[in-house]
């Protein structure tokens, strides 16, 4: 029987969002556990609606939210890493590496012929172990490259949907401090909120053995620390954003701080991390279409100094977001 992972492809079609739609997202993107009656509250529309709309939104593929760990925090290292393999093994690289439990983000790149996903690796646990040994061999792999990811820069403000009043009810101050600790009970909360951000205090219960209210305690604990984080995992396709890309820069060592904050602000740009190796800074960019990507390539990232060099590399199939996988 052929592998369900790999026997079909996912077909996304652009959602149509009105006004309350896009302060729906720009509210979850400000607190993605903000109960819907407060958010219902600022938006100025009943807690049904919300909750409506914020279903509708996730069952069309749409968006989720979903928890995040600062894994730096814990000690362990993000890696961004490129496969360039043989025609027509592409899909099956891809669908190994997605079901993989330590990816993230893995896209077909270039026609299928390259790969590209982010891993992680523990410099606690197991700081001797290489981290390409954990990847998968393959004779149909012609190339591998990893890079350590040392410092990301996201944009701020990604969506502008809700006034500064809006904004200031909805924000969650975090300010880290302290050690982090972690512990099993913690992985299992983080399994469920890695699927679903919105997972109710009974499901991570279940989950993690814990109370309700101790559920409650830690989570809030976690993230005023630092080391939880709610995250929206957006369809861009299904936005209208057609057009997706990554950067491999070669960038001047004393203005890779500058350009990445720079691009870091360009509306086109979903995240950049400054990495080792010889191109030092990749980027996760956006587009509506092949004429936006081509306008912001040659206008806005080409008349930033400092960049050398410049790869960039249409993705062509996104098989996982975050932690999920997705159908081929």
């Amino acid at each position: 029987m052929t592998d369900p992972v790999i026997s079909y492809r996912e077909v996304m079609k652009p959602v149509t969002l009105d006004v309350v739609d896009h302060q729906l997202i720009h509210a979850l993107d400000l607190d993605g556990r903000a109960p819907f009656a407060r958010i219902a509250d600022v938006l100025g529309v009943s807690e049904n609606t919300v909750g409506r709309r914020y279903r509708r939104l996730r069952q069309a593929g749409v968006l989720r939210v979903v928890g995040a760990v600062a894994s730096a925090k814990l000690g362990y290292a993000l890696w961004t890493v490129r496969f360039s393999c043989a025609p027509a093994s592409g899909i099956p690289i891809a669908a190994a590496l997605a079901k993989r439990p330590d990816t993230f983000w893995v896209h077909l790149l270039s026609g299928g012929t390259e790969i590209a996903c982010t891993t992680q690796s523990s410099l606690v646990d197991e700081p001797d172990v290489l981290m390409l040994d954990k990847l998968p061999r393959s004779s149909r792999i012609t190339s591998v490259s990893a890079h350590q990811m040392l410092h990301g820069f996201t944009r701020l403000g990604s969506w502008s949907a809700l006034s500064a009043q809006q904004i200031a009810a909805l924000r969650v101050p975090v300010n880290p401090i302290g050690e982090a600790t972690f512990d099993e009970a913690d992985r299992r909360l983080m399994h469920v909120l890695a699927d679903d951000g919105r997972a109710s205090y009974g499901e991570l219960s279940a989950a993690s053995g814990l109370s309700e209210s101790t559920v409650k305690r830690r989570i809030e604990t976690l993230r005023q620390t630092g080391v939880l984080s709610y995250q929206l995992d957006l369809s861009l396709r299904a936005l209208g954003f057609c057009s997706e890309a990554r950067l491999w820069m070669t960038v001047r060592p004393s203005a890779v701080t500058s350009v990445a904050s720079a691009l870091a602000a360009h509306e086109e740009v979903q995240f950049a991390a400054v990495t080792t190796g010889p191109t030092n800074l990749v980027a996760a960019i956006a587009c509506r279409n092949a004429t936006h990507l081509y306008e912001y390539l040659t206008e806005r990232v080409g008349s930033l100094d400092g960049i050398q060099q410049m790869e960039t590399a249409p993705v062509v199939r996104t098989v996982k977001r975050s932690g999920s996988l997705l159908p081929l």
